[in-house]
């Protein structure tokens, strides 16, 4: 896990984006959904804008707590967080059956951390794809850090139109990420011609489930609060993801959500109520010391005004996956293996 401090989350907040600017991107971000007056539509057309923005702005905060791996993990009791998330890439590494010398594309790969993790567990070469400069320039230091700026490299480019040839990769997988895609046949089919044939492709999605009734008020306002504090043009359906899928090309070979059958809920690192030592930062009291340092740091102008506002819609973000995970109407874990044919 990272071990980034306070002077490193502040100094990350807006990444790329002028530290003077930063307010005024927020506001333009969260002008984009639903709770500010946006829409589904408008955040289609605009979501390289708009996801650039989220990750410019909530980047620094991940990492401060969550570490360099960007995402959440079935998880078995007596489990730590961190053992669950390595355990998570390891599982994904041996469903896409990597072995050296494979060339491997990780979509939409964040700052690198499941990248390197999962480059060590399989001594494969990967090439981690984002549309998103701050995230690329981090990942490139943490790749130099841990000795992999050799055999693993980043491209900047936009999952959507991705600059490499037909038939290029042995293998293809996204963790948590092309949930961001306003078009998922368009997404799926841009990894299908990079693929080559018999090859696979295996993805964690995030999801809605067959328990999401689109007329029920709650349910509606939190898809729209983990769309706000995630970066999402829209959460799709896991029916909707497979239907893709296929539309794609591609011969599904097995898919599950995993959320289902996870021993401990993978929304507990968010959970209020539970208190822990390995995740403290994540806790209700670690998150009120985050909130009041990133307040008190904007006021005395060490960090960049609108901070405390970013700080704000990810824990409202936090609040809707804790509450989509307790009703069961949102998975960040719907995973599938497919194959390009022959």
């Amino acid at each position: 896990m990272s071990k980034s401090g306070a002077l490193n989350l502040v100094s990350g907040v807006g990444g790329k984006i002028n530290k003077e600017d930063v307010q005024s991107a927020v506001e333009q971000y969260e002008k984009y959904h639903t709770s500010y007056g946006g829409d589904e539509e408008s955040r289609k057309a605009n979501y390289s804008d708009m996801v650039n923005k989220y990750y410019d702005l909530a980047t620094s905060f991940y990492e401060f707590g969550w570490g360099e791996s960007f995402h959440f993990a079935h998880r078995w009791k007596e489990e730590s967080l961190r053992e669950s998330i390595k355990r998570h890439e390891h599982f994904l590494g041996l469903q896409l059956g990597l072995k050296p010398g494979m060339k491997v594309l990780d979509v939409g790969c964040g700052i690198g951390g499941p990248l390197r993790e999962i480059a060590r567990f399989s001594s494969t070469s990967i090439t981690g794809l984002n549309n998103n400069e701050y995230q690329i320039s981090r990942g490139s230091a943490l790749n130099r850090i841990a000795g992999l700026d050799k055999s693993c490299d980043f491209v900047k480019a936009d999952f959507m139109k991705m600059p490499f040839s037909d038939d290029t990769f042995d293998a293809i997988y996204a963790i948590e990420a092309t949930c961001h895609a306003p078009d998922a046949v368009g997404c799926y089919k841009e990894i299908y011609r990079v693929l080559k044939p018999g090859q696979y492709f295996a993805a964690y999605e995030w999801c809605i489930t067959d328990h999401f009734n689109p007329n029920n008020e709650s349910h509606k306002k939190i898809k729209a609060e983990i769309e706000l504090g995630n970066g999402l043009p829209d959460v799709r359906s896991t029916r909707e993801c497979l239907d893709a899928l296929k539309l794609a090309g591609f011969e599904v070979t097995w898919e599950k959500d995993l959320a289902a059958d996870s021993p401990l809920p993978w929304y507990l690192p968010l959970d209020t109520s539970r208190f822990s030592i390995t995740s403290f930062r994540l806790t209700a009291f670690g998150r009120f010391i985050t909130r009041t340092m990133v307040k008190t740091l904007e006021f005395l102008r060490i960090a960049p005004e609108g901070s405390e506002r970013v700080s704000a819609f990810l824990e409202k973000a936090a609040e809707g996956l804790v509450a989509g995970g307790r009703m069961e109407i949102f998975t960040p874990m719907y995973f599938f293996l497919v194959r390009k044919p022959l």
